[in-house]
């Protein structure tokens, strides 16, 4: 008979000050869950009342644009001079970071060049102001062509489009700025395709700012379902150019259009589309 035997061996006792942090880490880790998950259902409930969110910026380490960038933005774009000086930081801020966010590519041999990257990026963070997360994480890539483009999808010319699956926006750098040329005629490309970069954006993302934007759009749908003769005088009026009409996204984003380019005939003949539009992008700028 063989016997064989075991030496039961002891088990290493670990190090109490080893313990003790690793407890404090689980107890600190499990802390910083249950706040964030207090914090986002009281800034839910805060949005639902007051239609923005808890706090709006946050900026740790400040961004500046180049020289160059500043006097284009400073000369040629309207609503940032109507700011004030606190806004008018924010925004420079936001700007340069939204450019640094995104790549720009030219087409048919067209030069990317300050004037386009600045005016562009300044009508989306415009469009954006009112958002904590103002840098539409649908887009990476910016594309601009000289002037109106052949599609092979659709075998048709485009002065501009938002592609969702290339996470990217499309430009004709000739009608981006004749959008610009003319500032109360409601036809303005960059805030056109913007806004579809920002409606889609707002129904695929879960922060807070999105929130409040499809909350504020559903509501605006259901006013416009229920009241016939709001619908009505919204095509006998004319003030909306009849694409609006197309499907809910093209009609967002002419009232965009409207919104941003001659807000107080909007507000005048529409107040409660205003208001709403309003409220969805948490707009309280420059007069609006």
């Amino acid at each position: 008979m063989i016997l064989i035997y075991f030496q039961e061996t002891q088990k290493p006792e670990l190090n109490p000050t080893f313990r003790l942090v690793m407890l404090v880490i689980f107890f600190v880790g499990l802390a910083v869950v249950l706040l964030s998950k207090f914090y986002a259902f009281f800034e839910s409930m805060y949005a639902s009342k007051y239609k923005k969110p808890f706090f709006l910026n946050a900026i740790v380490f400040k961004k500046e644009l180049t020289k160059r960038q500043l006097s284009i933005l400073s000369n040629q774009f309207d609503f940032y001079k109507k700011l004030d000086k606190s806004e008018q930081t924010i925004f420079r801020h936001r700007l340069a970071t939204f450019i640094d966010s995104k790549e720009f590519i030219g087409r048919e041999g067209l030069k990317i060049d300050d004037e386009m990257r600045t005016l562009i990026s300044a009508t989306a963070v415009m469009l954006t102001f009112g958002f904590r997360d103002y840098c539409i994480k649908l887009l990476d890539k910016v594309i601009i062509y000289p002037k109106a483009y052949y599609s092979n999808l659709n075998e048709a010319y485009h002065k501009g489009e938002t592609n969702p699956k290339l996470k990217s926006i499309v430009f004709s750098w000739e009608d981006f700025k004749k959008g610009y040329h003319i500032g109360n005629d409601n036809l303005n490309l960059g805030i056109h395709e913007f806004g579809h970069a920002i409606h889609l954006n707002a129904f695929g993302e879960s922060d807070i700012s999105s929130e409040i934007f499809r909350d504020g759009f559903n509501k605006l749908a259901t006013y416009l379902q229920e009241h016939k003769i709001v619908r009505d005088n919204l095509t006998k009026s004319k003030y909306f150019r009849a694409y609006a009409y197309t499907n809910q996204f093209e009609f967002f984003a002419v009232l965009l259009e409207n919104f941003i380019e001659t807000p107080d005939e909007f507000k005048n003949k529409f107040p409660e589309l205003y208001r709403y539009m309003k409220q969805m992008l948490n707009f309280n700028f420059a007069g609006y």
